[in-house]
C-alpha cells in the first residue's frame, strides 16, 4: 500500500468520525438551526480564546472572509513572502475584494516588526492604504516552522501602533501549539481574527473555523453566503470535526506529538542520505532538496510506493499525519535510502 506523505489533508475519517456523522443532530445552518455546528463553533472559539466562531468549508474561504472583514477596495495587506495567502489562494484578495498583497520577509517565513514598519503606507493619495497584517502559523512553505510569541508579539505591537488589524492563518495552529508547548489560545491572543483548519493536522474530513468578535462573525456569515459557503445540514461534518478535537486533546495531544516525532525521524533519514534539509522540522512537515528536479524525484519515489509533492524546482515536501504509522514511515525511509544512500 502506498505511503502517502503528500499532505495531512489526505487522511480518511476514522470509524468514530463516521459514527458521529451518521448520528449527528442536524438542522439548517443557513437559518442558524444546526446544533452540532453551533457546538463546534463555540468549542473552537473557546479553544482560541475568542468570543465567536463560524464554520466554513475551507481554510481559503476563512482567510478570504477575514480579509474582506478588515479591508476595503484599494487597501493593502501585509503578508510574509512565504505565506499561503500569497502563494496558494489564487490571488483571491485581488479577484474578490480589490485588495493587493504586499509580500515581505525572507525564506524563514517569519515576519518581523521591521518588515512591517518598512512597508506601512497610505498617507498619500497615490498609495494603497495598509489596513491589515496577516501571519501564518505554522508556515507551510517555510517547512512547517512554528512561530513563537517572541516573534509574534513585536509584529503585533507594530501593527497596533499603526492602527492595523491582525489576522492569523492558523491552518496548522494545533501543530504550532504542540511544538511550542503552549495553548492555541495563547498563540491566537494578539489577533482580531483567527482561522484554523480541522482537515489538516487534526484529520477531520472537511472544514475550518474562523473566530473573532461576535460583530465580525455576524458579518462573516454574510460574506460566507456571498461566496456560496452557506451550508445546510452540515452538522454531519461538524460532528466529525468534534471527534477530531476530542482526539487532539486526548493524552496531552499525543497524536500530533507522534506526527512530529516521525517527522524528526524522517528528517534524520533524509540527512543520512546526503540530502539537504531546508530546515530541521519543528512540526509535521519535512522539506528537503534533491539533486535532480523535484518532479523527477517525486516520480521516482512514487514508483517505489511513496508519495510526496514538489515544493520548488529542487525541493520536496513530506507531511506526516495520523494515517501514517511507523511501518509507513519505514517504507518512506527505505525508498529514500534506495534512491539516494
Amino acid at each position: 500500500m502506498p505511503a502517502d506523505l503528500r499532505s495531512d489533508t489526505v487522511t480518511r475519517p476514522t470509524a468514530a468520525m463516521r459514527r458521529a456523522m451518521a448520528d449527528a443532530e442536524v438542522g439548517d445552518d443557513v437559518f442558524g438551526e444546526d446544533p452540532t455546528v453551533e457546538r463546534l463553533e463555540a468549542r473552537v472559539a473557546d479553544l482560541l480564546g475568542k468570543a465567536a466562531g463560524l464554520f466554513v468549508p475551507s481554510g481559503v474561504m476563512g482567510n478570504q472572509i477575514a480579509i474582506r472583514l478588515h479591508t476595503q477596495p484599494g487597501d493593502e495587506v501585509v503578508v510574509a513572502e512565504r505565506s499561503h495567502i500569497y502563494h496558494y489562494e489564487g490571488a483571491a484578495p485581488a479577484a474578490l475584494w480589490g485588495v493587493q498583497l504586499r509580500p515581505v520577509g525572507d525564506a524563514s517565513g517569519v515576519l518581523t516588526a521591521d518588515d512591517v514598519e518598512a512597508v506601512v503606507q497610505g498617507a498619500h493619495d497615490w498609495e494603497a492604504r495598509t489596513r491589515l497584517v496577516c501571519l501564518e502559523n505554522t508556515v507551510n512553505k517555510a517547512g512547517g516552522v512554528a512561530v513563537s510569541m517572541d516573534a509574534i508579539t513585536p509584529v503585533a505591537e507594530t501593527a497596533r501602533a499603526h492602527e492595523l488589524a491582525l489576522h492569523l492563518d492558523g491552518a496548522r495552529l494545533w501543530n504550532a501549539a504542540v511544538a511550542l508547548d503552549t495553548s492555541p489560545a495563547a498563540l491566537a491572543s494578539p489577533f482580531d481574527t483567527v482561522n484554523v483548519c480541522l482537515s489538516k493536522g487534526l484529520g477531520a474530513p472537511v472544514g475550518s473555523v474562523l473566530c473573532g468578535p461576535p460583530d465580525l462573525m455576524r458579518e462573516a456569515r454574510r460574506v460566507r453566503k456571498l461566496l456560496g459557503g452557506g451550508m445546510r445540514q452540515v452538522g454531519v461534518l461538524a460532528a466529525a470535526a468534534l471527534v477530531a478535537l476530542d482526539d487532539y486533546e486526548r493524552d496531552d495531544r499525543a497524536l500530533l506529538r507522534a506526527d512530529h516525532a516521525r517527522a524528526r525521524r524522517l528528517a534524520d533519514a533524509v540527512a543520512a542520505c546526503g540530502l539537504a534539509l531546508v530546515r530541521p522540522p519543528d512540526t509535521n512537515i519535512v522539506l528537503f532538496e534533491t539533486p535532480e528536479p523535484a518532479a523527477e524525484a517525486v516520480g521516482a519515489l512514487a514508483e517505489a510506493g511513496v508519495r510526496m509533492v514538489p515544493f520548488g524546482p529542487r525541493a520536496v515536501r513530506a507531511t506526516l499525519h495520523r494515517d501514517l504509522d511507523d511501518a509507513a514511515l519505514d517504507q518512506a525511509i527505505l525508498a529514500l535510502q534506495t534512491r539516494y544512500a
